[in-house]
């Protein structure tokens, strides 16, 4: 059984995680580019998540999404959407209703997604509605991590600039980890005996 929520205290008493294998970064079309559909087409499940480059003033202008992260347990691709655009392979792969893509608060990253290239989302898990099913009650990525998997990771890169000309190692290991870590929960709460929320409402 989970905690249905975790403190700050207990969090800060975790030890830190990140994602521990290799980390590609696809900026362009090409033999890297194919080498990551190829990998993620082979994929069962993978983590999924985007970065959009934050605004801090509302006279700022909304940017689009930046990265999007895809992983596998051993791979993470983090593409550079602004330069790769949505190539029609990517698209297909995150239609395919065979290959799960797990995160949090998915719609909002799949809307983003979708003003660059219109396509029809399938396979994808959103961890925020079906957490409730084990019992918990907290939706962040870092907590639900934290009470699922017994680590906390760090968020210290979520405000900075992704649409830098080239991303820093941090922003790397950050945008591998959010995705790597959503797919790893969803393994977890899958090998675990479920204990709903009564009072839930979906």
């Amino acid at each position: 059984m989970f905690l249905s929520t975790i403190t700050q205290e207990e969090l800060d008493g975790l030890e830190f995680a990140s994602f521990p294998g290799e980390i590609h970064v696809v900026d362009s079309y090409g033999d890297e580019f194919e080498e990551a559909i190829s990998y993620l087409s082979r994929q069962k499940v993978l983590g999924f998540d985007t970065e959009t480059r934050p605004c801090f003033s509302p006279s700022q202008p909304r940017y689009g999404v930046a990265l999007l992260q895809l992983s596998g347990a051993g791979r993470a691709y983090l593409f550079r959407i602004q330069h790769v655009g949505m190539h029609k392979k990517l698209c297909r792969l995150l239609a395919n209703p065979r290959i799960l893509k797990v995160g949090a608060a998915v719609h909002d990253d799949i809307k983003g997604l979708q003003k660059y290239s219109d396509f029809t989302p399938g396979g994808f898990v959103d961890l925020q509605k079906i957490v409730w099913e084990w019992g918990i009650k907290d939706k962040s990525v870092k907590k639900m991590s934290a009470i699922i998997l017994g680590f906390r990771i760090s968020k210290t890169q979520q405000l900075s600039n992704w649409e830098a000309e080239v991303l820093s190692e941090s922003q790397e290991k950050y945008a591998a980890t959010d995705a790597w870590v959503c797919r790893e929960m969803y393994l977890k709460l899958n090998s675990s005996e479920k204990n709903p929320l009564q009072l839930e409402i979906v």
